[in-house]
């Protein structure tokens, strides 16, 4: 690119609204942020094509697994949705609807979050069809796994399950609320810990009007949010984690949701120390961007484990009852049985 089509670029970037609020911006500096913009647009772009191209030399060669076909379909569409949600998201900070409230331009937050909440879905989906596939064949091998345990060794993994799909919906939701920090800057308000400017409850988490702009355009409300979200599900993977590795219930679970365990209490543990110092640091790009990773380190952490634990969803237990009772009642022998799982190493 030639500096005539760059400084062409600059003039256009200055038709826009936005400009009004940097005018001390250099072309040096249009460079940056233009090239942050671009390559998050080709990665994605990238990201696509990654997906779409092996699936369809493998759809050819019919390499797919069976059932496996509408999920891929599905996947596609996320994909495809995320696309067209980051384009009303950045429409939203082209025009200058937004200077009355905010008194500058910005995206707005909730489009922000809404953009965020696809991209972690895809993700998520992404992940558990890829775990599922590297378990295959695993239907009938879970039925038989689920038939050789004991009746409280079942009912443990179906707690560990039962939580860990619920500690995972909350650091989804958690992320998400981070988007909305992130859309109000948030992060660069309020930056003491545990209180909040020597207030547990900022006194300014209710002040707009009406009520429900507070819970995504408020710094105070967002950030508290984010707060008590971040410290809730630190607090939840760690209580699953000493429950689930407990003396008592250590030796009822399998070595993958042993290791899952860890995954997720090491996670969150380290995620909930980069929190806050990023808060008290005031919000450097590199505690920023770790942060970031953390949440979706957590987030796959809880999602390994609750897939590890798969093996006591509702519908396989009853699968294993049937098949169990079967035996029973045509006298078949079942044979040797191994009630209780031996966790490795």
């Amino acid at each position: 690119t030639t500096d005539e089509e760059w400084q062409k670029e600059f003039a256009r970037y200055k038709t826009f609204p936005e400009w009004q609020q940097r005018k001390s911006m250099t072309l040096s500096e249009f460079k940056f942020i233009y090239g942050w913009e671009y390559g998050h647009r080709m990665l994605g772009r990238t990201v696509g094509l990654i997906f779409v191209l092996p699936w369809a030399y493998f759809t050819v060669r019919g390499r797919i697994p069976a059932g496996y076909q509408k999920r891929m379909a599905g996947l596609l569409a996320m994909g495809g949705t995320q696309g067209l949600v980051g384009w009303w998201m950045v429409k939203s900070g082209l025009g200058d609807d937004r200077r009355g409230d905010k008194r500058e331009i910005r995206v707005r937050p909730v489009r922000l979050a809404t953009h965020l909440t696809m991209a972690v879905a895809t993700y998520g989906a992404l992940l558990w069809t890829g775990l599922d596939i590297l378990g295959l064949p695993h239907k009938q091998t879970m039925i038989d796994q689920a038939s050789k345990l004991s009746k409280e060794a079942l009912k443990q993994a179906t707690r560990l399950r039962t939580g860990s799909l619920h500690l995972t919906a909350l650091t989804g939701l958690t992320i998400v609320s981070g988007a909305l920090v992130a859309g109000n800057d948030a992060g660069r308000a309020y930056n003491t810990f545990p209180k909040m400017n020597d207030e547990w409850i900022p006194s300014e988490i209710d002040e707009m009007t009406p009520w429900y702009k507070n819970l995504y355009e408020n710094t105070a409300t967002v950030q508290f949010n984010h707060r008590v979200l971040g410290m809730s599900t630190a607090a939840g993977a760690l209580g699953l984690v000493a429950v689930g590795l407990s003396p008592a219930r250590a030796s009822l679970i399998t070595p993958q949701a042993r290791m899952g365990l860890y995954a997720v209490g090491g996670a969150a543990l380290g995620q909930v120390t980069l929190g806050v110092a990023t808060l008290v640091n005031y919000v450097p790009l590199s505690l920023a961007a770790a942060h970031q990773i953390g949440s979706i380190v957590v987030f796959s952490s809880g999602m390994f484990l609750a897939h590890s634990l798969r093996y006591a969803r509702p519908a396989l237990t009853r699968l294993s009852r049937d098949a169990t009772a079967k035996v029973v009642k045509t006298g078949v022998p079942k044979g040797p049985s191994a009630p209780t799982p031996t966790p490795t190493a």
